[in-house]
């Protein structure tokens, strides 16, 4: 009799450690993926606290936060010959649990694969000004080949963004002597523009001026003035161009009028 009872209880307290044992507790981003006897159950378990009954139970689990996956650099050539190396970041998430565990062997890595022969074959595509200037239309490029190839998996690609370019030092070098040769060209541009700017005004003051023959003697004596405030010891008195115009040709006058007497 003892020993019946001793049975019962020790199959009692067995069967509450199994029970104990199949009670999971899955957090709010995380999904038990159950397979029973080898077949996969129609939808996934979670979050909360769910029974897992081994050995005829198996679960898979699965996380729903967004990864952030570096892809390594990689060595591109782009379309104008130009060597270099970029890696990039994808942000990823699963959606559907299911397609995750069962359609791919590891999608973290199976992505990370696909991720880099995707990276080097759209900026091998690139020449390297459409790189550095247009990286966001790239970047929504990239991250609609690599979602393409990601549904089937049940995992959705947020977003992708090139990291980093590392360019040769020679081609560094010489776009630091393009950039400085175009820095250049808008100086001179500027500068022919103030004097074309300078040159227009002073035609417009001497038409002026040209109207009321007086302001240009006030113009004289403002000069004057100007000078005299600095108390310089060389006092410069400006000759209209006319009056020398006007001797030269008294005196050319007066060359003719010498043979004829």
């Amino acid at each position: 009799m003892e020993l019946g009872v001793g049975f019962t209880t020790i199959a009692i307290i067995i069967a509450v450690l199994y029970l104990l044992s199949s009670i999971k507790i899955l957090a709010e981003y995380e999904r038990g993926v159950i397979f029973r006897l080898g077949r996969l159950l129609p939808e996934a378990k979670g979050p909360g606290i769910i029974l897992v009954f081994a050995p005829i139970d198996r679960m898979v689990r699965v996380s729903l936060r967004q990864e952030a996956l570096e892809v390594p650099p990689q060595d591109i050539i782009t379309r104008d010959n130009v060597t270099l190396k970029v890696n990039a970041v994808i942000f990823l998430r699963v959606i559907e649990p299911r397609k995750a565990v069962v359609e791919v062997s590891n999608y973290v890595y199976q992505t990370s694969q696909f991720a880099q022969t995707t990276l080097r074959s759209v900026l091998g595509e690139q020449e390297l000004d459409e790189l550095l200037s247009h990286r966001e239309k790239i970047n929504l490029r990239l991250q609609s080949i690599l979602d393409t190839h990601t549904a089937p998996w049940g995992v959705k690609v947020a977003n992708v963004e090139v990291k980093q370019v590392d360019m040769p030092e020679s081609m560094l070098r010489a776009m630091a002597k393009q950039a400085e040769a175009e820095r250049e060209k808008r100086s001179k541009i500027i500068h022919a523009e103030g004097e074309f700017s300078a040159a227009q005004r002073l035609v417009d003051a001497a038409h002026l001026l040209a109207t009321e023959p007086v302001s240009v003697q006030l113009r004289y004596l403002q000069t004057l003035t100007e000078i005299g405030v600095e108390k310089n010891t060389t006092v410069i008195f400006p000759v209209p161009v006319d009056f020398f115009s006007g001797i030269q040709k008294l005196l050319g006058k007066a060359e003719g009028d010498g043979p004829k007497a």
